[in-house]
């Protein structure tokens, strides 16, 4: 009799131990009866029937990154890039997840390049790069909205490279050169046309005041001929100091003369009185 009930005790003891299930925090588990799904265990201690219930899946519902390898995509202006994104998700509904999908890390990575390669392929090479947060936004939204029938969450998507080919990288940067090399160009060449513009006002009003001095002046002419000579050398010797000059002489009489022919002075009229017929004698 003792040994009946020992036993009984020990059946007793190793059901209840049996139908004991505690659960991690962070963790759920799938529960089966007879080979239907039955329940979900939450966290903490719970309780099955033992020879009934089977735990099919245990898993964790924290969040997960996935991280995709580079991928091939065509641009819409056809240049090929090499993109990888890394993905933030987790699980919400266990059973949706495990009934729906065999291998939902796989499903979900397939889903990732597909979306990131339709993504890519609406847009020019100008702007997967300047317009990287776009493309995050567009593929968090695309990929929650698949991913809802899996039972789960795609909280946050990051691109993390895009590459152009080395022969794309190479045309780039000689078309980025070319740009720079005209930008300078043209930098440069509105700085002279600047200059040229100051100097040509700086000799007009020299000439102006030079021309006002010597009107005023009663030796005009000697002044503009020292002038004149001191132009004359200062000329033949920067034309003299070039090697591959041709040094054409001038007649600084001759110029002095034409200068001079600028300078008209002024002259008193005439007295109308001093004009007068005289008497005869």
């Amino acid at each position: 009799m003792e040994s009946i009930i020992i036993a009984l005790a020990l059946v007793i003891v190793g059901y209840t131990v049996g139908s004991v299930k505690i659960i991690n925090q962070g963790t759920e588990a799938l529960v089966e009866r007879l080979g239907r799904y039955h329940r979900k265990l939450s966290p903490g201690l719970n309780f099955v029937v033992p020879l009934l219930d089977s735990i099919v899946l245990e898993e964790s519902t924290r969040e997960r990154v996935l991280d995709t390898d580079p991928q091939e995509a065509i641009t819409k202006d056809n240049v090929a890039l090499e993109v990888d994104a890394v993905v933030y998700w987790r699980i919400l509904q266990l059973e949706r997840t495990f009934y729906a999908v065999e291998d939902i890390e796989e499903a979900l990575r397939n889903l990732i390049i597909t979306t990131l390669r339709s993504q890519i392929g609406g847009m020019n090479i100008e702007e997967t790069f300047s317009s990287r947060n776009e493309i995050n936004h567009e593929l968090l939204h695309q990929l929650d909205d698949a991913t809802a029938t899996w039972g789960v969450k795609v909280t946050r998507v990051e691109v993390q490279k895009i590459t152009p080919t080395p022969a794309i990288m190479q045309a780039m940067e000689q078309e980025r050169a070319a740009e720079s090399r005209k930008k300078a160009a043209i930098a440069e060449a509105d700085g002279k046309r600047q200059a040229a513009i100051a100097e040509a006002q700086g000799t007009v009003e020299s000439m102006r005041m030079i021309s006002d001095a010597l009107r005023t002046q009663p030796n005009s002419g000697q002044v503009l001929q020292y002038m004149v000579a001191q132009r004359y050398v200062d000329a033949n010797y920067r034309l003299g100091s070039s090697p591959n000059s041709k040094i054409v002489f001038m007649d600084p009489k001759a110029l002095t003369e034409a200068m001079s022919d600028l300078i008209v002075p002024e002259q008193t009229p005439p007295d109308p009185s001093d004009s007068g017929n005289g008497i005869a004698s």
